[in-house]
């Protein structure tokens, strides 16, 4: 249901983006107040981009509550447990409530405070994120290789050497099209380092997931897991060079698609301001559903993500002394069945956590639909910023960094469990 409640909150700032809902937004003179006095300017060209910050925001503020309303909750003995698991009206009707009253917030002192907020917290989202897709590329290439080596099937095999081939290639792909494009005009430095640099990373952790020492205490590591998180630092880089406030270095898409590169400084400044939704933007929306919607079926007990969340805790052999317990009362139901829903001896994820992490999405969900823009000084329109840029670009050093310990952790501590 928190999912549910997520998911819906993301349908209506996407609606918040279409023209028609826009002009309502703009024909309200309490939500344009402080754009068309304080700034001068019309609030047409910026009311997309506040309501998706109020929304979101809301929604943020929401999930933050419930962390601090649940922290510290050990088990199902616990009042708040009950509010945790029910009340749902009310919830909804708490999160509409806050949704509208951040839409009766002077806008001047909002969007700049948000788009920060949103910044740190989408990267934190981002290193979330990274450790879902570290633990699915693991468990995806630990199942494969398993079935493989079990029925030895030829389809088994040339699934797995069509993703390995196929994603390198992809990847090498990404890369000459990032360096013919956005590295090209002048000034273009920095991209051309982050493209060479990430580049490198991918092929040093390649390598280190076929080290001889790697394979010896992970056999089942391999070119799978290191073709996923690959294709994951391409994408994060081409994400950071689109949002290069260069436009010399960034052209747009349909630019590139048309072969149009028109000198930015000629174009016309007039009143025309779009509030689209780019292919990254979408990319990003489907890689937020993807891990949301894999973090909730996984069995926390048993990811990356579950260890640091608590979720972990909860051991089999807690589940089965749970199970013994409801058996001696009715021992005939309970031999075959074991309880994974009774939260008397513990909870089974961190409920704290829980709602951290899904406010932290909402501010990513935040940042992606206004494309990790920010207002300028003057208001007058919106444009991309080097901040952005950063956050992408250290996530995919993050994503490689999270990766290679991975590998190398069982390695540096034989005694533990990883």
């Amino acid at each position: 249901m928190y999912a549910l409640m997520l998911f819906a909150s993301t349908f209506l700032s996407c609606i918040m983006l279409l023209p028609g809902i826009q002009n309502k937004l703009a024909e309200n003179k309490w939500f344009c107040e402080g754009l068309n006095e304080y700034a001068g300017i019309s609030c047409a060209h910026a009311t997309g981009f506040q309501a998706v910050y109020r929304v979101c925001a809301a929604t943020a503020s929401f999930f933050f509550l419930f962390m601090l309303i649940m922290m510290g909750v050990k088990d199902s003995e616990d009042g708040r447990s009950a509010i945790q698991n029910g009340f749902w009206f009310f919830k909804y009707l708490l999160l509409g409530l806050l949704i509208v009253g951040f839409f009766f917030i002077r806008s001047e002192s909002l969007a700049t405070p948000l788009m920060y907020l949103g910044l740190l917290g989408g990267f934190m989202f981002i290193l979330i994120q990274l450790i879902l897709i570290v633990d699915f590329a693991h468990g995806v290439a630990e199942a494969w290789v398993e079935s493989y080596e079990e029925s030895d099937s030829n389809y088994c095999y040339a699934g797995l050497l069509i993703t390995v081939f196929g994603g390198f290639a992809l990847a090498l792909v990404a890369v000459i099209i990032m360096f013919i494009f956005y590295t090209t005009g002048e000034g273009c430095g920095l991209p051309r380092f982050f493209i060479i640099f990430n580049t490198l990373l991918c092929v040093g952790l390649t390598a280190l997931s076929l080290a001889p020492a790697v394979q010896e205490v992970s056999p089942r590591s391999g070119l799978v897991q290191a073709v996923m998180i690959t294709g994951y630092v391409m994408y994060l880089t081409w994400a950071a060079l689109i949002n290069n406030p260069d436009k010399q270095c960034n052209p747009s898409l349909i630019s590139i698609f048309t072969g149009n590169f028109t000198d930015p400084s000629h174009k016309d400044k007039g009143e025309h301001y779009g509030i689209p939704l780019p292919a990254q933007s979408i990319v990003s929306l489907f890689l937020w559903f993807a891990c949301l919607l894999y973090a909730s079926i996984r069995n926390s007990s048993n990811t990356s993500l579950g260890k640091i969340t608590g979720g972990g805790n909860n051991s089999d052999e807690a589940m089965q002394l749970s199970s013994s317990k409801n058996g001696a009362d009715d021992t005939e139901s309970q031999t075959s069945r074991r309880v994974y829903d009774n939260e008397e001896d513990g909870v089974a994820y961190s409920y704290s956590f829980f709602h951290f992490m899904f406010a932290l999405a909402s501010l990513y969900v935040m940042m992606t639909l206004t494309s990790w823009y920010k207002p300028d000084n003057d208001l007058s329109h919106l444009n991309s910023n080097m901040a952005s840029v950063w956050v992408k670009i250290v996530s995919s050093w993050a994503c490689v960094g999270l990766y290679c310990w991975t590998l190398v952790a069982p390695l540096a501590f034989p005694d533990r469990e990883f």
